[in-house]
């Protein structure tokens, strides 16, 4: 079974973002054709790009692609464990803030004891997200789970 086609549009190379969006969406099914994958997710994938293939051009394509494609993104990770580059990076980056860098933003805080040295601690949050994320996408790179792919939104 294979990943169907998303349908070829000429008619918005004047709409950058609508044209990056689509361009990069076709990107991500071309990696993930050359993956070995189940006929369940295949069919899941085909059915979000007839879903894509039916919808007019405009702003709700672009807000349609960008939907669809993170949740193949998201099946494709919890279930086989195959990611786009810098997809553990770019995670880990925003959950570092949180799980490292406000905790040792209070700390810091709490024993100078001034409470506005609570942002201290997020330089020191990105840099550990970001070196977690960093390691997890090796680690994906060797196993050969990372699709040649990056994704920006």
């Amino acid at each position: 079974m294979n990943i169907i086609n998303l349908k070829e549009r000429r008619d918005f190379k004047e709409n950058v973002k609508l044209n990056n969006s689509y361009l990069q969406f076709e990107a991500l099914l071309i990696e993930l054709r050359k993956k070995e994958l189940p006929d369940v997710i295949v069919e899941y994938i085909s059915d979000e790009v007839k879903s894509l293939n039916e919808l007019p051009t405009g702003t709700e394509l672009i807000k349609a692609l960008k939907k669809k494609q993170t949740k193949i993104i998201q099946l494709t990770e919890k279930q086989l464990k195959i990611v786009p580059k810098n997809y553990y990076r770019n995670m880990w980056l925003a959950l570092g803030i949180s799980v490292f860098g406000l905790p040792i933003g209070v700390a810091i805080a709490l024993s100078l004891g001034n409470i506005g040295l609570l942002g201290i601690g997020f330089p020191f949050g990105i840099a550990l997200g970001m070196a977690v994320g960093t390691g997890m996408d090796k680690k994906a790179f060797t196993e050969g789970r990372q699709l040649d792919i990056e994704i920006r939104h």
